[in-house]
């Protein structure tokens, strides 16, 4: 059983709502983060493992809470009203370890009964976010914020940073890994954090001292 196996314990489990993301850290060093869907549609739950179809239409789905059931697993509570998987800590594992695999194999089963995922194919509309720049970056920018609307392929802060590099080609090195730290909505985020429409997006230098174009 799992609680015998000392490296499949996790050290953190943790639920980024936003980026409807669910972060674990195990003890022997690995970290996997797993999408709410993901963990919806390979839920253990016999009402789904049963079913002669893939579970579809949980593009958007989240995760409400999270119960410790015993010191062997939890039970995931998702928007949706689905309540009964449990989710041992070898399941959890497993789950993180071949992510890859069993989404490659569940797109293969959607494209067999002709299913599109809404995330694929739906417009996402206009999101529009305002940016607010601190120190430095106000003199180097010109601006103290600015409000964009975000291009498609932006749509965590990853990216956004990925795409003010490009913007501000010659400037890019404001944008550098490590120099900044970037809250969204006032909240510290994390480079999945995911982006929507009105969100308020704020880069505050770590250092007071601008980097350079040298590396």
């Amino acid at each position: 059983m799992s609680e015998h196996n000392p490296d499949r314990i996790p050290t953190e489990i943790n639920l980024h709502s936003k980026s409807r993301l669910l972060i674990i850290a195990f003890s022997d060093g690995k970290r996997f983060e797993l999408p709410c869907e993901y963990m919806r549609v390979f839920s253990k739950a016999k009402e789904v493992r049963t079913l002669d179809k893939p579970t579809i239409g949980k593009e958007n789905v989240n995760i409400t809470q999270i119960e410790p059931q015993g010191k062997y697993a939890v039970r995931l509570v998702f928007d949706d009203g689905h309540e009964t998987g449990i989710y041992s800590w070898d399941t959890l594992y497993e789950l993180g370890e071949n992510r890859e695999k069993n989404w490659a194999g569940y797109l293969k089963k959607l494209e067999q009964i002709g299913y599109q995922r809404q995330a694929e194919t739906s417009e996402s509309g206009s999101r529009k976010v305002k940016l607010l720049y601190f120190t430095y970056l106000v003199k180097k920018l010109r601006k103290d914020h600015e409000t964009i609307e975000l291009p498609a392929s932006v749509v965590d802060v990853q990216t956004l940073i990925e795409w003010l590099r490009r913007r501000y080609m010659d400037r890019a090195f404001l944008f550098r890994d490590g120099s900044l730290q970037v809250t969204v909505n006032k909240q510290f985020s994390e480079p999945f954090t995911r982006l929507e429409d009105g969100d308020e997006v704020a880069f505050v230098p770590t250092s007071p001292v601008a980097p350079t174009a040298e590396k």
